[in-house]
């Protein structure tokens, strides 16, 4: 018997006896974004950037998304002079910097992003500027005499903040962050400045003879086009997700060497197997009346928007005129994945959520910039393991009045890490602020209530969303 096959319109087993859940691979992650404490121009410039849902961001020397490749440079940007090997004279550069920095402006440094980034969420008054100030004064009091002793001295000061997911890395910690891949060539791309207005792609981490690396990709690169797609404007998540195929299968690349350097056409074989998050197929109910798309949504990694896009177009074309969107145990991944998926269901200028921070770079209304994919009604199935990306989406479609949700309560998370590279190679991972759905509710600790517990009639899906009005502004 198919999923949407449980009695309608009063179905009497409940919504997860009738929908057999299939529970998700990975664990819940941290919420994420990254970028560099040198200046501290963070990635939120572009909506919410590369972020990875259940957390975090990163800032610091050199951009960085947790978990995630999207390595969003808050550096200046690159001198436009013609000279071999320029990037990878910034990173010697970067390294001398390194070895000759005190360990107490290392310290220092980390009481500062502290003290310029943290929003304190939870319930103890375990933070406030005249205390995080004489913080300062007691730890710099004395000399420092250890590398080892400052990162002691640095995680107790991040433990008294009471906030669990304010944390300290350690060089080894920080660089395998930095150097993770998720495009399947073996490369990891930052957007930097073009020095018009705009933004390129730089390569700013190569896997030491990886696809790319062996067909002649080399670090500094700027990476012209993806199978023909000018990349000029493009950001490093949609870079990926052109990058990103089944394992074995090649995509063309132009790059240009250096800054001043030649453009090649090159083919790289990905070595990575990336798997769809999407399942889909189309239900008959109502004795075979009405047809209905349902599509199973396990994770949010690169490929799921263009999976999705074309779930949905085939469910179309086979007749589906109502959707059932599955994100039960679906604990995330990646944040910006999430709100472009939300987009594809909402109208222009409709909010798909809120950023809320202490430092005004972290409030954001991130809004639907085109007419959405569909306007059918939807289902949106969620329960207690539907987290972080998956809430945001659940919210977005649900308080734009295109959706109703069904089943059990959600996870609650919608905490924004950054995280911070300090001078010596370590970091901090700081909790700078939180997502507010577009009815203002805050998600984290909370969760989202569903309309329903057990599966609805259509007609009363039809009924509660005409009958909803989407809250105004102010």
């Amino acid at each position: 018997m198919g999923l949407l096959h449980s009695p309608l319109p009063s179905p009497s087993p409940p919504l997860l006896t009738s929908f057999s859940p299939i529970k998700a691979s990975i664990l819940p992650k941290k919420s994420s974004f990254i970028s560099h404490h040198k200046p501290l121009q963070q990635l939120l410039s572009t909506g919410v950037s590369f972020v990875l849902s259940l957390g975090l961001l990163v800032s610091a020397p050199v951009s960085i998304a947790l978990e995630s490749p999207s390595l969003q440079s808050s550096n200046s940007p690159l001198e436009v002079i013609c000279r071999d090997n320029e990037a990878e004279e910034v990173y010697e550069n970067d390294t001398e910097v390194s070895k000759v920095v005190s360990n107490e402006s290392i310290v220092e440094e980390a009481w500062q992003i502290v003290n310029d980034s943290f929003l304190n969420t939870s319930d103890r008054r375990s933070w406030s500027p005249e205390s995080w100030l004489q913080k300062k004064d007691d730890i710099l009091s004395s000399s420092i005499q250890t590398r080892s002793k400052a990162h002691d001295i640095i995680k107790r000061m991040l433990a008294s903040l009471g906030d669990p997911y304010t944390r300290f890395l350690s060089p080894e910690q920080f660089s395998k962050m930095a150097r993770y891949d998720m495009t399947g060539i073996g490369v990891n791309l930052r957007d930097v400045p073009d020095g018009n207005g705009g933004s390129k792609l730089k390569v700013l981490g190569l896997l030491l003879d990886g696809p790319a690396h062996n067909a002649g990709v080399r670090q500094g690169d700027e990476l012209i086009s993806v199978n023909g797609v000018d990349m000029l404007g493009k950001s490093s998540f949609e870079a990926s997700s052109l990058l990103l195929g089944p394992n074995g299968t090649s995509v063309n690349i132009m790059v240009k060497h250096g800054n001043c350097g030649p453009v090649q056409s090159i083919d790289v074989e990905r070595q990575s197997i990336a798997k769809t998050p999407v399942f889909y197929r189309l239900e008959q109910i109502e004795n075979g009346s009405t047809s209905v798309g349902y599509v199973r949504l396990k994770e949010f990694n690169a490929l799921a928007r263009k999976d999705l896009v074309t779930a949905i177009k085939r469910l179309e074309g086979m007749g589906a005129s109502s959707f059932v969107l599955d994100l039960r145990d679906n604990l995330g991944g990646l944040v910006q994945a999430g709100i472009e998926i939300a987009k594809l269901f909402l109208n222009e200028g409709d909010t798909v959520i809120y950023t809320v921070g202490r430092d005004p770079q972290y409030t954001r209304n991130i809004v639907a910039e085109a007419p959405p994919l569909i306007t059918a009604p939807v289902i949106v199935l969620v329960n207690k393991s539907t987290a972080s990306a998956s809430e945001i989406v659940a919210t977005a479609l649900h308080d734009n009045c295109r959706a109703v949700l069904v089943g059990d309560k959600t996870y609650g998370k919608g905490l924004i890490q950054s995280v911070f590279e300090l001078p010596d190679g370590s970091g901090v991972v700081v909790t700078i602020g939180k997502y507010v759905t577009p009815n203002h509710m805050d998600i984290n600790g909370n969760g989202v209530e569903p309309d329903f517990r057990n599966f609805p009639a259509w007609n009363e899906v039809n009924n509660r969303l005409s009958k909803c009005h989407k809250q105004q502004d102010g």
